[in-house]
This record gives C-alpha cells, sequence and structure tokens, in this order.
C-alpha cells in the first residue's frame, strides 16, 4: 500500500457531518461551548468549517452528546 491510498480525513466533510449532527441533537454551538467548558465557541465554529479537528478526546466527548460512534463524525475518504 502506497502513501496515495492511505485514507484521510476529509476535514470539510468532517465540519458538516458535526453541524449536522449538532442541529439533529438540537444543540446549539452555545450549548457545545458549555459541554466542553471553552471560554469562547471559536474552536467549535472551526470544528464546523473544517478548519481544524477536535482532539481524539473530544471526538469521544462529541460522540456521546450526539449518541453516534466516533466513526459516524469523521468522514473518511482515499487520497489519490
Amino acid at each position: 500500500m502506497t502513501n496515495q491510498n492511505m485514507p484521510v480525513i476529509d476535514m470539510r466533510g468532517t465540519g458538516l457531518r458535526i453541524t449536522q449532527l449538532r442541529k439533529a441533537s438540537g444543540k446549539t454551538v452555545r450549548d457545545l461551548q458549555d459541554i466542553f467548558g471553552f471560554g469562547t465557541p471559536q474552536a467549535i465554529y472551526k470544528w464546523q468549517q473544517g478548519a481544524a479537528l477536535p482532539t481524539i478526546d473530544n471526538l469521544i466527548v462529541l460522540a456521546a452528546v450526539f449518541d453516534v460512534t466516533v466513526d459516524e463524525i469523521l468522514v473518511v475518504g482515499g487520497r489519490g
């Protein structure tokens, strides 16, 4: 298997998935900010925009909050 065929996380797709799951759960960005104890919502907006990915720990919390698996949050595609 070459590096060109390795799976990669689609950051934009994952951000869209986080947004969809958040809305489907009835949660606001502020709700997530409070759950994570963030002082500002910037990290959550970055996740939703695909500009950054949640840490593994935060992915586990998101999965619990949305009642899904981590695999259901991450959008993975092949490169090449």
